[in-house]
C-alpha cells in the first residue's frame, strides 16, 4: 500500500493461479540498486536488538550489521524484545524497531523500553509513515525513525551516527 500499487490474483481451477503485480510509473528510474561495500560507512562492535515481524528483515539486518561488526539479536515482536532487553540491557546498545508487528507494536514496545531505560537507543522503521508521523515518536523518546523500504547504507548511517550520539531526537 506504501508504494501505491496493487496486485491482481487470477485462478482457474485445473490451470493454476497467475499474480500480476502493478507499481506506479516514475519519472526517474531507479534502476537495479547494486550493493557494493562502501569504505566510507562506518561500523562498530556493539550490539544491536533488531525487532520485526518479517524474517527475511531480520536475516538481511543480521547479516549486513555483521558484516560492518555489529552483534545483532533478533526477535519478531514486541513481548520478546523487552524480555531480551531486560535480560541483556547492559549488553544491548540499540534497538531498531519495526513500528506495525502483531501482538505489542513498535509504539507500545518504544513506551516500556523507555520505562525499563529512560536512555534507550530506539530507531523506529515502518512502511506505515504518514507525513509527520515520526515527529510523534522522536518526541516520544526515539533517536530516529527510518521509512520502509530503506537502504542498508541508510540504515548503517543512521544506526552509527544513534550511537555515536549525533542523530537528531
Amino acid at each position: 500500500k506504501s508504494h501505491e500499487g496493487y496486485i491482481l490474483c487470477e485462478s482457474e481451477p485445473g490451470k493454476g493461479t497467475t499474480f500480476r503485480i502493478y507499481f506506479p510509473v516514475t519519472e526517474q528510474g531507479r534502476g537495479v540498486e547494486e550493493w557494493r561495500e562502501d569504505k566510507e560507512l562506518k561500523g562498530g562492535s556493539e550490539t544491536i536488538l533488531l525487532v520485526d515481524d518479517e524474517e527475511p528483515i531480520r536475516n538481511l539486518g543480521e547479516q549486513i550489521f555483521a558484516k560492518y561488526g555489529y552483534t545483532v539479536l533478533k526477535v519478531s515482536d514486541g513481548e520478546s524484545a523487552l524480555k531480551l532487553y531486560q535480560e541483556k540491557k547492559g549488553e544491548i546498545a540499540l534497538v531498531v524497531l519495526d513500528l506495525i508487528m502483531p501482538g505489542m507494536g513498535g509504539k507500545k514496545c518504544l513506551e516500556e523500553l523507555l520505562q525499563i531505560n529512560p536512555e534507550v537507543k530506539v530507531v523506529i522503521t515502518s512502511g506505515y509513515s504518514p507525513d509527520g508521523s515520526h515527529k510523534t515518536f522522536l518526541e516520544g523518546g526515539a533517536k530516529n525513525f527510518i521509512s520502509k523500504p530503506f537502504n542498508m547504507k541508510e540504515m548503517l548511517q543512521v544506526v552509527r551516527e544513534v550511537l555515536d550520539g549525533s542523530a537528531h531526537s
